[in-house]
């Protein structure tokens, strides 16, 4: 029998809830390009509920324990002697999250001789060496697509509240205070702006889908090009490099994966080619932005603003620059992780393990290593490589 050891983020300060401000969620049979939403054979969960805290634990408990398999969830998950450390080295299956990532570095996969399959309740392997994980044969898997749509309605909401200047606006309001010029020096309308996404795959073209009715210039760049007709009907103008669409975007928002051909992509020479005042958003990794050139860009007035949820490492030291540089809009990395995306990433993680328990193949498009080598949505997106070094950083979270 396996050990299947868990690593989700802690539960509300206050507890985990005894009730929800909604009685549940829209049920969604499938996604915008016709895949289907996760099939497990069962759920031991109801849907809106929080499944992603350690009090969750995904509703695989009672599914793996009836099966005789061991689940351990924790989310001490940073340092040497932390939960995860030491119940790794007889864990058969690995879960985390892009939201609370265990890094799988090389090392750790060296140190955990049984282990077969990674998992990632989300979207996002890279705190997983895939390097590693390509040498050693291991499974890596995530649930394609299930939280795309909510990273996508994150992203809009973003540039709205960078672009409208919402943030200093309302904390006027809870301030007291009813200082309208204050709020309006730095606002605009989003209206007649160029808006461009490096990467248009599921998340980035969700973007671009919600954003031509605000009747804007809608730009893109990817590895794969759109087909003409999906072009055609958004509207949107392809570059065949970041620099050529940064040069002419008001608004930038980055959807790409992390792997080493993204990795500090956004660094001062990319930054100094965006228009003065141009407003970045960053859902995708952290890592794809150089940390201390976006801070200079803000202090500067290069970018009008910065706004995203996801850092580097996760959870981010508390003296991150971007918790205190000015006009930045950071969120902790919540956008993958509503209620609503937890249902879906929850029923796919357990579909992920039927399959692999039962000896069934797993989805192609989860797939993103397997048999040795870059597999499913792993092979159209991310490239061979390292993306986890400094995650050891994340340690300084806790230390204070």
């Amino acid at each position: 029998m396996a050990k299947v050891l868990c690593v989700l983020y802690d539960d509300p300060v206050d507890g985990y809830p005894p009730s929800y401000a909604r009685d549940g969620v829209p049920q969604i049979a499938r996604y915008h390009d016709g895949q289907t939403t996760p099939t497990p054979q069962a759920l031991d969960f109801t849907p809106g509920e929080l499944l992603g805290s350690v009090s969750g634990e995904l509703g695989l408990r009672s599914f793996l324990e009836e099966r005789g398999h061991t689940l351990v969830v924790t989310s001490d998950k940073d340092g040497p002697d932390s939960e995860f450390e030491r119940e790794l080295t007889d864990a058969e299956v690995v879960i985390s999250q892009p939201f609370w990532p265990a890094y799988l570095t090389a090392e750790r996969i060296a140190k955990a001789p049984q282990l077969k399959l990674a998992l990632t309740a989300g979207i996002g392997s890279d705190h997983v060496d895939l390097q590693a994980a390509i040498d050693r044969g291991l499974t890596v898997a995530e649930v394609t697509y299930s939280n795309s749509i909510s990273v996508a309605e994150h992203v809009v909401m973003m540039i709205l509240a960078l672009v409208r200047n919402y943030i200093p606006s309302y904390q006027w309001v809870i301030d007291g205070g009813w200082n309208i010029a204050d709020c309006v020096s730095r606002s605009y309308d989003l209206e007649g702006m160029q808006v461009g996404t490096v990467a248009a795959g599921r998340i980035g073209s969700a973007v671009l889908r919600r954003l031509k009715p605000f009747e804007v210039g809608l730009h893109y760049t990817d590895r794969h090009r759109l087909p003409a007709d999906v072009e055609q009907e958004l509207g949107a103008t392809f570059h065949d490099s970041v620099e050529s669409l940064v040069e002419v975007c008001d608004v930038v928002t980055i959807n790409a994966p992390l792997h080493p051909e993204t990795e500090n992509l956004f660094d001062e020479r990319l930054l100094a080619k965006m228009k003065r005042g141009a407003y970045l958003i960053n859902t995708a990794r952290g890592k794809i932005c150089d940390r201390d050139a976006v801070a200079r860009a803000c202090e500067s007035g290069q970018l009008a603003g910065y706004a995203g949820d996801v850092w580097f490492p996760q959870p981010a030291p508390r003296d991150h620059p971007w918790r205190s540089m000015p006009h930045h809009g950071m969120t902790p990395h919540v956008s993958g992780t509503s209620l609503s995306a937890q249902a879906r990433y929850a029923a796919g993680a357990r579909e992920i393990l039927e399959c692999y328990f039962d000896g069934r193949p797993i989805r192609e498009e989860y797939l993103i290593v397997n048999a040795g080598a870059l597999a499913g949505a792993g092979a159209h997106a991310y490239s061979a490589g390292n993306a986890t070094g400094g995650s050891d950083e994340a340690a300084r979270f806790t230390a204070g």
